[in-house]
């Protein structure tokens, strides 16, 4: 049973794919410690009388947070990629139909 339209669930599954590649490689781009994403970590500071190790164990526990974080929304563009690709399924069968 079709709950959106032909254009619509094309355009979910051109977002849900981009989605995917876009938060699956910022993923792995946090996974490996980009220090281009270092901004986006949350919370971390360097303050006087802290150890560097410790400052290094909050900045790695960011950025794996922060590559999970990806990982989880880059799934749930999987599920409406599915969502959207059933859509299209059933408004293209319901269209030969009539």
């Amino acid at each position: 049973m079709p709950v959106c339209g032909p254009k619509l669930s094309i355009c979910g599954i051109v977002l849900s794919i981009w989605g995917i590649i876009q938060l699956g490689l910022m993923g792995v781009f946090y996974y490996f410690g980009a220090v281009a994403l270092a901004e986006d970590i949350p919370e971390v500071s360097f303050e006087h009388g802290t150890k560097l190790k410790d400052f290094y164990a909050k900045v790695d526990a960011g950025y794996t947070q922060n590559a999970y974080n990806c990982w989880i929304a880059a799934l749930l563009y999987l599920a409406t990629l599915v969502f959207s690709a059933q859509q299209f399924w059933a408004n293209n069968r319901s269209s030969l139909s009539v």
